[in-house]
């Protein structure tokens, strides 16, 4: 089967160039520029053609799961095809579903009871789904049973990533106690629980990362696994990276972080949502002030698929051209995941594709294609 999509702004690496693209049997058969005057051809109407989006790391299969606080949805395959719906309508092609091992048993102790169980939602809904998923593991370091949960996973097919988190108060994302507080607070807590967490989070926190880390890391490193660590804020956390095995440095919080990380040889990943919003939710850096220094390498939806392509369009309202910006959520977190077969518009590759045009400032997606078959 052949399909031709013509009068389109195809956007490559290094350029937008008004053309013609040629699929067949799943790959990109022919890129050329100029408009196709083949009867078969669909006139694209001047929309742009790019890449399938590429999230190395979105939480929203949580969410599916969990509609409500204490409310799980009976049926996971259910739940899966659900995110998977909007995935594909967000125009991402491949996704990375980040499922948490381990965590603070009384925050959302649910992700203990449904860590398995979302596992295998993914792994068995696969023949099911229109994007690609495969699987990336948040391993909660503050969790003293984190190894024995990770462990067992190891071998799953679609395991293709995994992230070192440290979520212990007084560090990293909450390196502003002040901030999980206020977090606390915000979801229903009284200030007596509030107190109450952050001082059993802390001490507990302290003494599994302590004993977590290098152990985990060891673990991972044997697996070929690419490995990420996670809102790395200093220097030190960088260097702990490093002798980790990571490659990936996930949501830095500040820019000393993140230019630490590209000397050390480490890409990073910046939250899609924090560039849409302006900033971080949590007090962190803010994305388009790391794009602006030339320390950004890619962004992930985090919690909302949609902004992922919201963000990248934003970032051209920074300065950023449209060629690099897309970049950031195509071609290179395609090289960051091992994944050479996606993320361009290059003859034999996967044809993965996202057709869109903008209503103002606001994307609007079109056409959706994965392997060559019309998605959405």
């Amino acid at each position: 089967m052949e399909t031709i999509l013509t009068h389109a702004l195809l956007v490559f690496e290094d350029r937008i160039a008004p053309g013609t693209l040629v699929v067949r049997e799943g790959r990109i058969h022919d890129v050329s520029e100029g408009r196709s005057q083949l009867p078969a051809a669909q006139d694209c109407g001047g929309d742009f053609i790019a890449p399938g989006l590429i999230d190395l790391h979105t939480d929203a299969l949580e969410g599916h799961f969990v509609p409500r606080p204490k409310v799980i949805w009976p049926d996971p395959r259910a739940a899966a095809l659900a995110h998977d719906g909007q995935t594909v309508a967000s125009g991402i092609t491949t996704v990375f579903d980040a499922i948490c091992a381990g965590g603070f048993d009384q925050a959302k102790s649910v992700r203990r009871e449904l860590f398995t169980v979302m596992l295998e939602a993914v792994e068995q809904s696969a023949p099911l789904f229109r994007a690609d998923h495969h699987i990336h593991l948040r391993c909660e370091l503050t969790d003293p049973s984190v190894l024995d949960l990770v462990e067992p996973q190891l071998g799953r097919e679609r395991l293709s990533l995994a992230s070192l988190m440290d979520h212990t108060p007084g560090t990293r994302q909450w390196r502003n106690v002040e901030h999980l507080k206020t977090f606390l607070s915000g979801i229903g807590k009284s200030a007596e629980d509030v107190e109450r967490e952050v001082l059993e989070r802390t001490e507990r926190g302290r003494a599994a990362v302590a004993e977590n880390h290098s152990r985990l890391a060891a673990l991972l490193r044997d697996t070929g696994i690419v490995l990420a660590s996670h809102d790395d804020t200093v220097p030190a956390h960088v260097a702990m990276a490093q002798d980790a095995g990571c490659t990936i440095s996930e949501f830095p919080t500040t820019m000393e972080a993140a230019r630490a990380a590209h000397a050390a040889g480490l890409t990073t990943i910046g939250g899609a949502p924090n560039v849409v919003r302006g900033g971080s939710h949590s007090g962190g850096v803010a994305m388009k002030d790391l794009a602006a220094a030339g320390l950004l390498d890619a962004l992930a939806s985090d919690y909302v698929p949609a902004s992922l392509l919201q963000g990248a369009l934003a970032l051209t309202r920074q300065g950023l051209g449209l060629p690099q910006a897309m970049s950031l959520v195509t071609a290179r977190p395609a090289r960051m995941a091992g994944l050479d077969d996606r993320g361009r518009l290059e003859a034999g590759l996967r044809a993965d594709l996202l057709r869109f045009r903008l209503d103002g400032e606001t994307p609007v997606v079109r056409e959706v294609f994965v392997e060559g078959a019309r998605v959405f």
